[in-house]
């Protein structure tokens, strides 16, 4: 016995203790790149393929891999919620990012969602750099990343929105900047420095957006190849401020005036934002470092062209053919900078868009405007009568009925009678699928799967107490509104496309279900580090290379 414990103990002391040298040293890629384009609906990956050139899109569908059933899995589907939602693998229950504004409940004070009066702004006057991750309660994937490697990794966010370079940033980032259309700057808040970096003062020297606007937008390519839009003068469509009509070219250097807002909705505005991204990845030596560096690019104007032009505009087809040309320039500079096969892309969006339904209906789809203003009004006579106080509904906000607390407590009204007379006559209503309380969701006769969107979307101190959920094809609006909106369940606003590429991408594409809740687990396999702290996804396993 003896002996063999002595046999046991000299070969413990025999094994090579571990060293990183011994063991090797982790592999990851170099950098991480995060691209959400805002609005993009699934669809236009296909509807617009024939026209995207080698090196953009269709680069990322033939190298990469593509999760083809991928949806939002909460409700609203607003840009502030898919970006906490697409960095954080958790839903507004728990992140509480409820809404790109939302309402607290206790105190009836609106917030938006990256809203901090603690914070300065940085890289202008004004308060358009007030701003802050703080209001988002769970960590990002960025800021795991800065956990796991003792801080070491760099994270940038930029984008032409405040809430599209922060909450992808997250609470950790050591910079995000956002677009500030009165100085025609990129810029910053006192929660990530103190001023801008020489880079960022250099590159808004450079007066790009001014530059840009000048040109006049005309299309790509010869208007006539626009099969896959509408013709150009139509009734769905909005009008540009300095323009005498909806049709091309669009006078964007009349645009201008006393604002550079103008850009946000052309695809100026995307091809400004990837020569900032394009800017950090030179100037913060992103990809050079011993630790993988983070990315996050969110490309907005594509939400302001849908806003106002809708899904089936010309404008809208030119705006993604020029989007492709811009990831085809990001692409081909990280390609150089960092390496090819050295750094990973990811390629997803924070909602869809729905199709106008005034152009619906004249192609006799079933589609309707409703008017929440009206009802809302309507709604608030209705229990002024039965409980003799005003305005008990304070808003439609989101989708939901959000009530006047301090009203109701300081009456000593009944509020489970008030939500009973709500819930019924909002079912009564033209456009109305559904009306819930969220108290009583588990005993609504509502789908299954639009209860569990509820569920994810619901933040008991940020979200209204009643959800209205519409028929398919209506949104609330004017009846002549022109372009499009988002919020709904339904697939033209959830179903999302899903593109990775590059370090640890097999090729390949899949068919089976997938949520925007299982990006930020994906990207922590492929990196080996902790999911966020209010990860609810699971890693899209047959992407990763093994």
């Amino acid at each position: 016995m003896r002996k063999i414990l002595f046999i046991a103990l000299a070969l413990c002391c025999s094994r090579p203790a571990w060293s990183r040298e011994q063991a090797g040293t982790l592999p990851r890629p170099k950098l991480v790149v995060g691209i959400v384009v805002d609005q993009m609906r699934w669809d236009y990956l296909y509807r617009y393929y024939d026209r995207y050139s080698p090196n953009g899109f269709r680069r990322m569908l033939d190298e990469g891999f593509s999760c083809e059933n991928t949806f939002i899995n909460y409700i609203p589907s607003v840009t502030a919620i898919g970006h906490a939602t697409t960095y954080t693998g958790s839903v507004p229950a728990i992140h509480g990012i409820a809404g790109n504004d939302f309402i607290i409940q206790a105190t009836g004070k609106s917030m938006y969602c990256t809203d901090d009066s603690t914070v300065n702004t940085v890289g202008a006057a004004g308060d358009a750099g007030r701003m802050s991750p703080r209001n988002m309660l769970s960590t990002t994937i960025t800021d795991e990343l800065k956990l796991a490697t003792n801080y070491r990794s760099r994270v940038i966010g930029v984008a032409l929105k405040d809430r599209g370079s922060i909450l992808p940033a997250g609470h950790l980032a050591d910079a995000a900047y956002w677009f500030d259309g009165k100085s025609g700057n990129f810029i910053s808040s006192t929660f990530y420095m103190k001023e801008l970096p020489r880079w960022v003062q250099e590159f808004n020297a450079r007066k790009l957006p001014e530059k840009l606007l000048s040109k006049d937008w005309n299309t790509l390519y010869d208007i006539r190849s626009y099969v896959q839009s509408y013709p150009d003068d139509n009734r769905y469509e909005g009008r540009y401020a300095g323009n005498d009509r909806t049709t091309f070219p669009v006078r964007t250097s009349r645009m201008t005036g006393r604002s550079y807002d103008a850009i946000r909705s052309t695809p100026y505005g995307n091809t400004l934002t990837t020569a900032m991204a394009i800017a950090a990845v030179e100037n913060e030596g992103l990809g050079q470092g011993e630790a993988t560096d983070f990315l996050a690019v969110s490309f907005s104007s594509t939400d302001y062209v849908g806003h106002k032009m809708g899904v089936n505009a010309i404008e809208t087809e030119d705006t993604y053919l020029r989007l492709d040309q811009d990831l085809a320039s990001l692409f081909s500079h990280l390609d150089k900078s960092v390496g090819k096969g050295n750094y990973t892309v990811f390629l997803t969006a924070d909602h869809g868009a729905a199709h106008n339904p005034n152009l619906l209906k004249d192609k006799n789809v079933p589609a309707g405007l409703w008017s929440g203003g009206k009802v809302q009004k309507e709604l608030n006579a209705l229990l002024e009568s039965r409980f003799s106080v005003k305005n008990i509904v304070r808003s439609f906000s989101n989708s939901q009925v959000n009530f006047n607390y301090s009203e109701i407590s300081s009456a000593g009204l009944d509020e489970e009678a008030i939500r009973k007379t709500c819930v019924r006559f909002l079912r009564e209503q033209e456009g109305v699928a559904f009306a819930a309380d969220m108290r009583d969701l588990n005993e609504a006769a509502v789908p299954e799967i639009i209860r569990e969107r509820l569920i994810n979307g619901y933040h008991s101190d940020r979200s209204g107490a009643i959800a209205i959920i519409l028929e398919p094809a209506w949104y609330s609006g004017s009846p002549n509104a022109t372009g499009t909106t988002h919020g709904s369940w339904h697939a033209y606003d959830t179903r999302i496309p899903l593109l990775w590429m590059g370090w640890g991408v097999n090729h390949g594409a899949t068919n089976k279900p997938a949520n925007m809740t299982d990006i930020a687990a994906t990207v922590a396999a492929l990196l080996h580090i902790q999911v966020p702290n209010g990860n609810i996804g699971s890693p899209i396993d047959e992407l990763i290379k093994r």
